[in-house]
C-alpha cells in the first residue's frame, strides 16, 4: 500500500513550488529567520534575486568579500527546484564529456571536469567552515550499461572522461539489483540533504550582516543613474548589480529561447529487505533513472527518479505511474513514502550559462541553464559570479560566458511583439451557468474549456469553489496546461509556473494569469 504525503495547494502557502512535498520537508523548526528590517533606505552593492543553492552561495560569497548584499525571494528559502532536489553531487554531467569534447574541444571538457570539482569542493568547504549539518557525504557515483548498444556508448563516456581528467575506473559491481553489461564508477561524488544545507547557507548569510527578504516579489526593474531599482512587493530597493538566481531571468530575454524546461519525478520508497544502495547509480535510459539512499530521523529511503518531459508536455500522474512501476519491478518496495517532481532548464549546447546577462542592463547577472546537476553547478556559479562581480581573473569566465549565444536575426522584434500579448485577453467576467465541462470536473482538477470562442482555465477546489483565470502566461503569451499532480498551471513554452489561484511559482513570468470573474446567473 503507497502512502504518499500530500499538502492541498489551495491552502495559504506552500512549502515548495507544488502540492506534492518532497522528503525533505519534513523537516520542523529548522527553517532560517528571515531579516526583520527595511532594506529600502540605502543602496546596496548587491541585489540577489532568489533563495536557492545558487542565490546564497553567491550572495555569501559576495558578502564575505566586503559587499553589501540583499537577497529577494518570492516565496521562502528553498521554495524551487533546490527544495525538490535528489542532491546528487556529482562531476558526471547530463551532458557527457565526449559531447563537450566535441562541442568545445579537450581544453574546453578539461575545464567543465574541473568546474564540477570546484563545486563538490565549494559545497565541502562551506560544509566545514560553517559547521553546517546538512548529511554531507562523499559517495562513488556508478553509471552502468544493460545492453551491448548501451556499452558502447558507456565506453566513449568513459574514454572522454579520463581525457578530461575526471577520476573515474571500470567497476564490477553494482549496488542495486539490476542485471548490467557493463559499469564505471566516478570517485569521490557527493551527496546531502539540500534543505539543511541551503538554510545554514541562509543562516551563515544574515550572521555576517547579508539581508534575507522571504515573501518579497520582483515586480519590475530599471536601470538609471548607474544603478538598479527593483520593484517588489514589499517596497523599492535599490542597487549596483542584480542577479538573477531563478533559474531562468524573468522578462523577455534571449536565454529563454536557449534554455527548454523539464520536469523530473521522484519517489522516495522503503524497501522490505532493507538492501539500501551504498552509492549514487544512474542508468543510460533515456531518460535515465538515478538512485541513491537518505536517512532521515533514522529512517532510509531509497530515492529514485526519471520519467522526465518538458514541462507542460506530459501527464504527470503517467510518469509516476511509470516509475512506481519500473522501482517495483526490480526492488522489493514496502511503501511508497513521498512522490514529487521539480523542474530544471536543459541548455541548447549542453553548458549553463553563468556571468552577464546578454541584451539585459548594465551590471546585470544570471546562472541557469544546469541540467540535472544543479546542485553542482549552482555552488560553481557562486564562485564564479563572485569572481565575475569583483573583476577578477577567472579561467572559467569565457566558456560558461552567456554572451557566447550568438544573436537571432529579429530577436528585437520578437521582444517588441510579445512584451504585451499576455494581455489581449478580452473577458474579465463569464457566465458560470455557461461553462458546461465544470458540472463534470472533479473537485481538485483544472482543466482548459472554450468561452465564447476563448479559453479560460479553470479549477475547481475540493470545498466546490470555482476559479477562473486567463490561461494566457503572461510571460510571452503560451497557453498554459494543467499540472494535476502539482496542482499547478504549467507553460509548456518557458517553463512559467502558477498555483491554483494564479500566482507566480517559478519560472520568467513576473505577473500572475488574470483572474476572470464568475458571473452566477
Amino acid at each position: 500500500m503507497a502512502t504518499i504525503h500530500n499538502s492541498d495547494s489551495t491552502a495559504g502557502t506552500s512549502p515548495r513550488d507544488g502540492a506534492l512535498p518532497s522528503v525533505w520537508q519534513q523537516l520542523s523548526g529548522a527553517r532560517p529567520q528571515a531579516t526583520i528590517a527595511d532594506a529600502t533606505d540605502q543602496l546596496w552593492d548587491v541585489i540577489v534575486v532568489g533563495a536557492g543553492i545558487t542565490g546564497l552561495t553567491t550572495a555569501l560569497r559576495l558578502q564575505e568579500a566586503g559587499l553589501d548584499c540583499v537577497v529577494a525571494e518570492a516565496h521562502q528559502v528553498g521554495f524551487g527546484t533546490t527544495g525538490g532536489t535528489t542532491a546528487h553531487i556529482n562531476t558526471m554531467l547530463d551532458t557527457p564529456y565526449h559531447t563537450i569534447e566535441s562541442d568545445f574541444g579537450e581544453d574546453g571538457a578539461r575545464l567543465v571536469a574541473a568546474a564540477t570539482r570546484v563545486g563538490i569542493d565549494t559545497v565541502a568547504r562551506n560544509v566545514a567552515t560553517y559547521q553546517l549539518d546538512c548529511d554531507f557525504e562523499y559517495k562513488d557515483g556508478v553509471l552502468f550499461a544493460e545492453t551491448e548498444q548501451e556499452a558502447e556508448l558507456l565506453d566513449k563516456i568513459f574514454s572522454a572522461a579520463q581525457r578530461a581528467g575526471v577520476d573515474v575506473a571500470p567497476t564490477a559491481s553494482l549496488s542495486i539489483p539490476l542485471h548490467f553489461h557493463k559499469a564505471i564508477v566516478f570517485h569521490r561524488q557527493a551527496q546531502m540533504h539540500p534543505l539543511k544545507y541551503v538554510y545554514g547557507l541562509a543562516d551563515r548569510f544574515v550572521m555576517r550582516g547579508g539581508i534575507l527578504l522571504e515573501n518579497t516579489h520582483v515586480e519590475d526593474t530599471a536601470y538609471d543613474d548607474g544603478y538598479h531599482r527593483v520593484q517588489t512587493s514589499n517596497g523599492l530597493l535599490r542597487a549596483r548589480r542584480l542577479v538573477y538566481a531563478t533559474h531562468v531571468p524573468p522578462g523577455l530575454n534571449i536565454l529563454h529561447l536557449r534554455c527548454a524546461p523539464y520536469r523530473s519525478y521522484v519517489l522516495a520508497v522503503r524497501i522490505e529487505n532493507g538492501n539500501y544502495p551504498d552509492d549514487l547509480v544512474y542508468d543510460m535510459k533515456d531518460p535515465y533513472h538515478y538512485f541513491r539512499t537518505h536517512t532521515i530521523d533514522g529512517v532510509p529511503y531509497l530515492i529514485v527518479g526519471g520519467a522526465d518531459h518538458k514541462t507542460g508536455h506530459g501527464d504527470a500522474h503517467a510518469a509516476f505511474r511509470e516509475l512506481e512501476a519500473y522501482v517495483r519491478k526490480h526492488f522489493k518496495v514496502s511503501s511508497v513514502e513521498y512522490r514529487w517532481s521539480a523542474q530544471y532548464f536543459e541548455p541548447t549546447d549542453g553548458l549553463p550559462y553563468i556571468g552577464k546577462l546578454p541584451g539585459g542592463d548594465e551590471d546585470t547577472y544570471v546562472a541557469t541553464g544546469f541540467s540535472g546537476n544543479g546542485i553542482v553547478l549552482g555552488s560553481f556559479s557562486g564562485m564564479l559570479l563572485t569572481d565575475v562581480i569583483l573583476g577578477a581573473e577567472n579561467p572559467y569566465e569565457k566558456l560558461f560566458s552567456p554572451s557566447r549565444i550568438k544573436p537571432i536575426a529579429g530577436f528585437a522584434s520578437f521582444l517588441k511583439e510579445n512584451a504585451d500579448v499576455a494581455y489581449r485577453f478580452v473577458a474579465d467576467r463569464v457566465h458560470i451557468n455557461q461553462l458546461n465541462e465544470l458540472a463534470e470536473l472533479p473537485s481538485g482538477t483544472g482543466t482548459v474549456v472554450n468561452y465564447e470562442k476563448q479559453q479560460i482555465a479553470v479549477y475547481k477546489s475540493y470545498e466546490g469553489e470555482v476559479i477562473a483565470l486567463s490561461p494566457v502566461c503572461t510571460h510571452a503569451g503560451c497557453i498554459v496546461a494543467w499540472n494535476d499532480a502539482e496542482k499547478s498551471w504549467d507553460c509548456p513554452c518557458h517553463g512559467g509556473r502558477y498555483d491554483v489561484r494564479g500566482n507566480v511559482l517559478s519560472g520568467p513570468p513576473r505577473k500572475g494569469l488574470q483572474p476572470i470573474s464568475l458571473v452566477h446567473d
